[in-house]
């Protein structure tokens, strides 16, 4: 389970938006907004990274993306563990000797 965000998402959009449009520093807006300049830092580089301003990170919809593939990744592995082990098991009953049931 992620961690609660910090910071409401109306106050990074804002925060970003501001930044942007006013060209002003992102330590000057921070310390007004009462947020912390390296995570409004990483919030309007991700924006511009959205925004195909950045070719340095993901967009937000590749992290998604990136994520989801790699639960799955995950998920096929543990799957994969589990054939394994069910195919040694079953390997093993067919090469034991079958003894017939005294009467």
């Amino acid at each position: 389970m992620p961690a609660p965000r910090k910071y409401p998402d109306e106050l990074r959009e804002r925060a970003v938006r501001e930044v942007r449009s006013t060209g002003r520093p992102v330590t000057h807006v921070a310390r007004d907004l009462g947020i912390h300049k390296e995570a409004l830092r990483s919030w309007v580089r991700q924006a511009e990274a959205d925004a195909g301003e950045r070719d340095d990170r993901l967009t937000s919809s590749e992290l998604e993306e990136l994520k989801q593939l790699r639960k799955e990744n995950a998920e096929l592995r543990r799957a994969n563990e589990i054939l394994k082990a069910a195919s040694v098991f079953f390997a093993q009953e067919i090469d034991r000797p079958r003894t017939r049931p005294s009467r």
